[in-house]
């Protein structure tokens, strides 16, 4: 029986990379994201594969995260896998000068997002006593460092919310894990720096990051676990990175 994957934040990155390995490895895919274009041009690559679905929504709208979830046709209602990968970091500054715009974002997007998606679809897996929720964290979860302040206690607060969404869906056989990357080369990094492509690219210089394909590749492999395997917490990093801070450059 062909399973169905919700991905957010499918437009890029780990996102995008986890549908194209999802899609090619037979499950239907639901696309979510806010650029409609790129959600688009992704439907069309991935149709050649399997059956497709997008929703055009920002996960911090919570009307619009409801109101788009409870949109999704008969065809692709039976969700199976969440991929709660929307995500962002703006700013790496020290917190008394930290924008307070930039901290509504991470903490709208990275916790109330991933909170709200959860919520408008976990009731299904609750009925069927089946599901798998992936959140995915950051080593910023796990430990934080020097400016990235707000940025590491929205991921720390997935990481929570990871360990208390697998104890209270534990009474109805529902897997929850979590997939914390250390450096991984994506937009990210150029999100955090307003645009930035230079300062975006030194994050990187001198050493092999992560790929997005690295990420998605480990997420299909969860997912992909006999029913009664459930990878819990999982952190990864490039081979050059030793903690948040700790790179071996060239």
């Amino acid at each position: 029986m062909t399973k169905t994957a919700l991905v957010t934040g499918a437009t890029s990155g780990i996102g995008k990379a986890t549908a194209q390995i999802l899609a090619k490895n037979n499950y239907k895919i639901i696309l979510c994201g806010r650029r409609e274009d790129r959600l688009i041009a992704l439907e069309k690559e991935l149709s050649a594969l399997t059956e497709v679905h997008t929703l055009s929504f920002d996960v911090r709208d919570k009307k619009a995260v409801f109101k788009s979830i409870n949109s999704i046709p008969e065809a692709f209602s039976t969700i199976d896998v969440l991929i709660n990968n929307a995500g962002n970091a703006h700013g790496l500054d020290p917190i008394q000068n930290g924008d307070l715009d930039d901290w509504d974002a991470m903490i709208d997007i990275n916790v109330k997002g991933l909170l709200y998606v959860s919520k408008a679809i976990i009731p299904q897996m609750i009925e069927r006593k089946s599901g798998h929720i992936i959140n995915i964290g950051s080593i910023a979860g796990k430990e934080v460092y020097p400016n990235g302040n707000v940025y590491c206690a929205s991921k720390h607060a997935v990481d929570a919310l990871n360990h208390a969404m697998r104890m209270d869906l534990n009474p109805y056989g529902i897997r929850v894990g979590a997939i914390h990357p250390g450096a991984v080369e994506t937009e990210f990094s150029e999100v955090r720096f307003k645009g930035d492509a230079d300062r975006a690219a030194n994050v990187y210089k001198g050493f092999e990051p992560l790929h997005p394909e690295d990420i998605a590749d480990i997420i299909h492999f969860v997912v992909s676990r006999p029913y009664h395997v459930n990878i819990a917490d999982l952190m990864v990093l490039p081979t050059a990175q030793a903690a948040a801070t700790i790179l071996k450059r060239d």
